[in-house]
């Protein structure tokens, strides 16, 4: 019998799949994170993450780039808050030199709840955007799934394999509303308590005014959490 993990992760690969047609071309994403954890003990905490991406894989052709961070707060155990913000800069990638296409600050506000089924961790996230791309305000929705499994211990402690995926959408209050769809898997390992790693396969789906686009990337994320 199928259980809830194993469906999403069924529907994540047939999503892989029916999408791979429209999108034969692959980035990189590279993510460095820095989280200081929201717990029922320490209730303030807060985190700091870069993002490049490239139009090409290994990190040929550099095109944008981010800088965001925040401030949560555990609510309970597994409900943390959070108050961030950010600076997110997209260039033409054949011509550097001639400074940024968009420029884009965002404030937003978030939300997310976590639980277990046996192993298995399922992370609900949502977040209203406020954003001024080239000084242009607009507001936009998302929600995410995350699902992380260990694979080699029952908890995510140090010395473990895991492997995680997630679907995310994009809404916002114009038109088109629907703006984008976002899915990944990829395989990590946990080093330390503190430190991990992940790589995998992003696949992004825009919808625009202009039509639609799709894009393949590999990721790279490395996440170090500091201890209290």
């Amino acid at each position: 019998m199928l259980r809830l993990p194993h469906l999403f992760f069924i529907l994540l690969l047939v999503s892989f799949k029916s999408s791979y047609s429209q999108s034969k071309k692959t980035g990189n994403w590279g993510i460095i994170t820095i989280n200081l954890p929201s717990t029922e003990k320490h209730r303030w905490g807060g985190y700091f993450e870069s993002q490049v991406r490239t139009d090409k894989i290994l990190f040929n052709h550099l095109y944008y780039y981010e800088l965001k961070t925040g401030v949560s707060y555990a609510i309970t155990k597994n409900i943390i808050a959070l108050l961030g913000t950010g600076r997110y800069t997209t260039y033409d990638y054949q011509d550097l030199s001639d400074g940024p296409t968009i420029e884009e600050t965002r404030i937003w506000q978030q939300l997310i709840f976590t639980h277990l089924i046996d192993r298995v961790k399922f992370e609900h996230r949502g977040r209203i955007e406020q954003r001024w791309l080239n000084e242009v305000y607009r507001n936009r929705y998302r929600y995410r799934l995350n699902v992380t499994v260990p694979i080699n211990h029952p908890k995510l402690t140090a010395n473990t394999v895991f492997v995680s995926a997630f679907n995310e959408i994009f809404l916002n209050n114009r038109h088109p509303n629907f703006e984008r769809n976002r899915i990944t898997g990829t395989l990590g390992y946990q080093f330390t308590k503190a430190f991990s790693m992940q790589t995998g396969w992003l696949y992004q789906y825009n919808n625009t005014l202009n039509g639609t686009n799709a894009k393949y990337n590999l990721t790279l994320n490395m996440t170090y959490s500091i201890q209290r």
